[in-house]
């Protein structure tokens, strides 16, 4: 292989595994508790997200509750409007979590967001929930990005 290409796919693999966390804010979790959020790629915050691309979003949180199910919610907050953000699978349950959600367990969300070729070039704040069997939320952050 050719060096200079040795050089720029490491360059890549480095920067995928140094990757800084996502900075986010709590928007009134209350049957849980976030410790990290990450999104693939992200190279700098706020987190451009490429039209025409899919990202992976994980989540670690913990769960104060027992919860037979686990319902994802997803909005784009544009100038305080809150806009419902289609994402594939709304199930939490199918999207890395072991359900039944067990109390004081550790669990990693894992999802797919598309950001569709249609959507504007716009920065805005994603609002990012999941909800237990009670309609509580297990976390609900939020995180800004900029669709380019």
């Amino acid at each position: 292989m050719d060096s200079g290409i040795c050089v720029v796919v490491l360059s890549c693999l480095i920067g995928l595994t140094c990757a800084d966390p996502v900075k986010y804010v709590d928007c009134g979790s209350t049957t849980g508790k976030v410790t990290m959020v990450d999104i693939n790629p992200c190279a700098s915050q706020p987190c451009q997200l490429h039209k025409g691309q899919d990202y992976s979003v994980n989540v670690t949180f913990s769960s104060g509750v027992m919860s037979t199910t686990s319902t994802a919610v997803v909005h784009g907050i544009i100038a305080g409007v809150p806009i419902p953000f289609p994402i594939p699978v709304g199930d939490g349950c199918k999207s890395g979590i072991q359900c039944p959600i067990q109390k004081q367990q550790m669990y990693h969300y894992q999802t797919t967001l598309p950001v569709r070729s249609e959507y504007p070039a716009i920065k805005l704040v994603v609002e990012w929930e999941l909800r237990d069997d009670d309609k509580k939320d297990l976390f609900c952050i939020k995180f800004p990005v900029q669709i380019v």
